[in-house]
């Protein structure tokens, strides 16, 4: 592991003046959004931005989640991305038909998990907006997954979120660091979420990292942490288990930081660790080095563990059945707000869209 954090320290100096010119054309681009030249579009429907400036793993999808199972009491909610990893084009929308081929592993597993709101997809959010408000029943709020670069929409709430262990103020621009677009960025924010904060966090160190987190006075901010649910088997016939009954794991991940749950199994069991890149998609090689992997663990209250949107590329993989014999769950997260402030945030996020979607309807 620290061969590779050198290789890709010495890799980042070697690619510094690129990380130069990357940043100075994104910053060109927000200043001629800035000034109007490139148009941000508004839509007769409110919209909800989700993103966050850095490359991945700042857990967008269960805080999409969230907001889709909060709205959706209320309101009727659609969710649309760009739907990353499909193998279709165009605007699609979630059906009974639908697979992560189709749709993308994320918004497959937000359709699963929220069968009563839209989930579609359209690599243009434009167009994607409009096809949506063309149903019959067009919804009354869009979740935007994924979109506070795609600044061709200007959402009515933008919403970002930044990992409490990896920040934005630390970190730099790719292909130096990690960010998408310069720092500067977040002042575009209504409100910040801080993702991952670790639950014993005290108010001396909250209070450190807004200092460094410079807030503007039109932002709110929040602090969340991941909450995992009991393991759920990715077969009907094996038995119900709990964390604490696992001694022996595989963890086999493909997202963009695995590294909070390596942690959290690693508290209880013996962890053997087999990476893959975020979105990877499982060959059959994959399947057999899986299996293989497994039958070196110990015979004791051993399984393999994966995350959900792993596991909803595992089970639709048409090798699947090489390892389907094996024990394998995966560990549903959720967000949770810290010192009880989600319904702070609540109160925050639907004061805006209430009053949003009554002008839209009074003004239709």
């Amino acid at each position: 592991m620290n061969n590779k954090l050198n290789f890709r320290k010495i890799l980042a100096w070697i690619l510094f003046p690129l990380t130069m010119w990357y940043a100075i054309g994104v910053a060109f681009r927000n200043f001629l959004f800035s000034l109007g030249i490139l148009k941000e579009r508004t839509h007769g429907v409110t919209t909800i931005g989700v993103g966050n400036l850095c490359m991945g793993g700042a857990g967008k999808t269960p805080f999409v989640d969230y907001l889709l199972k909060m709205l959706q009491a209320d309101y009727r909610v659609a969710n649309l991305s760009r739907g990353y990893g499909r193998k279709t084009t165009g605007f699609l929308e979630a059906d009974e038909n639908a697979t992560t081929s189709t749709l993308g592993d994320e918004p497959y597993m937000l359709h699963k998990r929220n069968p009563d709101a839209r989930v579609a997809v359209c690599e243009n959010r434009n167009k994607g907006i409009e096809k949506l408000l063309s149903l019959p029943e067009p919804p009354q709020i869009v979740v935007l997954d994924d979109a506070f670069q795609h600044r061709y929409v200007k959402p009515t709430v933008n919403i970002l979120l930044t990992e409490y262990g990896k920040p934005f103020f630390n970190d730099f621009v790719l292909p130096f660091g990690d960010l998408r677009e310069p720092r500067s960025g977040y002042r575009r924010a209504n409100i910040i979420v801080v993702t991952k904060t670790p639950e014993g966090i005290n108010p001396l160190e909250k209070f450190a990292f807004n200092a460094k987190l410079k807030a503007k006075p039109h932002q709110q901010v929040f602090f969340t942490s991941i909450e995992y649910q009991k393991p759920v088997a990715l077969n009907d016939g094996l038995p119900a288990v709990e964390l604490a009954d696992l001694k022996n794991i595989l963890l086999v991940t493909g997202i963009a930081n695995p590294q909070p749950l390596a942690d959290k199994l690693s508290a209880t069991a013996t962890v053997r660790h087999l990476p893959f890149a975020d979105h990877h998609v499982f060959s059959k090689e994959d399947f057999e080095l899986i299996a293989s992997t497994f039958d070196q663990l110990p015979d004791e209250a051993r399984a393999i563990v994966t995350t959900e949107k792993d596991a909803v590329r595992i089970a639709d993989n048409p090798n699947y059945q090489c390892i389907a014999h094996l024990p394998m769950y995966y560990l549903p997260i959720s967000v949770k707000f810290l010192d009880n402030d989600g319904q702070k945030f609540a109160d925050c996020l639907l004061k805006t869209v209430q009053e949003n979607v009554f002008y839209l309807k009074r003004n239709g």
